[in-house]
């Protein structure tokens, strides 16, 4: 198969089911009319300024997209380097509901990245798509944290933990690190982690190359992840959906409301200092999530 980033959309070889399934939609008589779901940022419930990716936050656009009347496809915009496990399994298989209860077929798009969780929003869709220098993958589990042992010590700071339980108050920051506690760590991400490989499995069942070795948590740009069977192929929105239902097809958005952060940085001059302080902690915390990815 040739992928070629100037012409990508017409080198894709669409699934016979989802093939089927378009040839049985109504908008077959009229002009095609795609929604654009627009997947962003880190998912998750955030902090106080910012409100990340979640179910709750996104359900409403999904029901809106599903449900315009005549529509030819639902298309996933993403962009996003992950985060809360549980929210990316909620989101997805929200997605999944409705593409079977509508009998709409779902396309995803990768922007910048669809790294870890945003890869496992990627695989509720039909097709995957992305753009040659988009980062994809990062199927795997990280948890990282910090050390205050020896601060507090200088400080002249004394710890005092007192639980019901002996695995109450595991990893603590201000503790030394304790075995057990580290062997409960890793008995969680092996459970997350082989739940998030059971999905990319269902989900893209007979195009993955090497599945030993996509996921080890490692990623790469979008034009590797075709070869890697990770998309199916390259290019954007609009290209893609337009030399698939033809050159007239309209696309109508449905967008999750800004975020605190996003306000504040919209209206400036009369918010309070520690509604900023919030709002720059946030941003900090969403730059980790990104620097993670080398973005």
């Amino acid at each position: 198969m040739t992928h070629s980033t100037n012409n990508a959309a017409a080198s894709v070889q669409p699934k016979s089911g989802l093939d089927t399934l378009l040839s049985k939609l109504p908008y077959m008589n009229r002009t095609p009319v795609v929604a654009v779901v627009r997947l962003e940022g880190v998912i998750g419930k955030g902090g106080v300024g910012r409100r990340g990716l979640t179910l709750d936050s996104v359900a409403p656009q999904l029901r809106q997209a599903f449900s315009l009347r005549g529509v030819a496809a639902v298309a996933l915009e993403i962009n996003s380097p992950g985060g809360s496990p549980v929210q990316s399994d909620l989101i997805a298989t929200r997605i999944r509901a409705l593409s079977e209860e509508k009998g709409v077929p779902v396309f995803a798009f990768c922007e910048d990245a669809a790294a870890s969780g945003g890869y496992w929003l990627a695989c509720a869709a039909d097709e995957i798509h992305a753009m040659p220098g988009s980062i994809v993958g990062s199927i795997g589990v990280v948890s990282a944290g910090f050390g205050f042992v020896d601060a507090i010590g200088k400080l002249g700071i004394e710890r005092r933990v007192h639980t019901a339980g002996t695995e109450k108050a595991i990893l603590d920051p201000f503790q030394p690190e304790k075995k057990a506690d580290l062997e409960i760590l890793k008995r969680i991400q092996v459970d997350l982690h082989d739940q998030f490989k059971t999905w990319i499995e269902k989900r893209r069942t007979g195009k993955l190359t090497d599945a030993r070795d996509l996921f080890t948590g490692a990623f790469w740009t979008g034009r590797e992840a075709v070869g890697l069977g990770l998309v199916d192929g390259l290019g954007d929105c609009r290209s893609v959906m337009r030399a698939r239902f033809g050159d007239k097809t309209r696309f109508r958005s449905f967008s999750k409301p800004k975020s605190r952060i996003q306000r504040l940085i919209g209206l400036g001059g009369d918010q309070k200092i520690g509604d900023l302080a919030d709002a720059a902690m946030d941003r900090l915390e969403e730059r980790i999530y990104w620097q993670k990815i080398g973005l």
